[in-house]
């Protein structure tokens, strides 16, 4: 309670007291000060060092061609093949590393399932790039 000393008794006190706001502010520096050693915690890792001088002589892979017809028949690059060669073919190429895309080119016409299906397979087998292969829009 702020108690004015002479002057305008019963009007209000025209200086600000400053006892609380110090109190405050020594409080938060004393947590300031505490806290702030614990947050500067390091990790050390070691960071691998790049030679400019290499080179990768990495070739690029191949992508892997599957051709689904209207009628459900599958061309796994331009050899027709059946579900259970599809799936074999897929388990084996999944194990290259790099792993090859494959690239998916299904008929207009052909069922949303079936090609729902192959894409099933293929993440069963293991692969991971898949895309899909379309025509360029006709032009005019």
């Amino acid at each position: 309670m702020a108690m004015s000393t002479g002057g305008n008794t019963g009007g209000p006190m025209s200086e600000i007291n400053v006892t609380p706001l110090v109190d405050v502010m020594l409080v938060l520096l004393i947590i300031f000060m505490i806290t702030a050693p614990l947050m500067s915690h390091t990790i050390t890792i070691d960071l691998p060092t790049a030679n400019p001088k290499t080179k990768d002589e990495e070739l690029p892979v191949p992508p892997l061609d599957l051709a689904i017809k209207q009628d459900g028949s599958l061309y796994f690059n331009d050899h027709q093949v059946n579900e259970s060669e599809l799936k074999a073919q897929l388990a084996v190429n999944a194990q290259k590393t790099p792993q090859p895309e494959l690239q998916i080119r299904a008929d207009k016409a052909t069922e949303f399932k079936i090609v729902k299906k192959v894409i099933g397979d293929a993440k069963d087998s293991g692969m991971v790039h898949v895309g899909f292969m379309t025509t360029d829009a006709p032009k005019g």
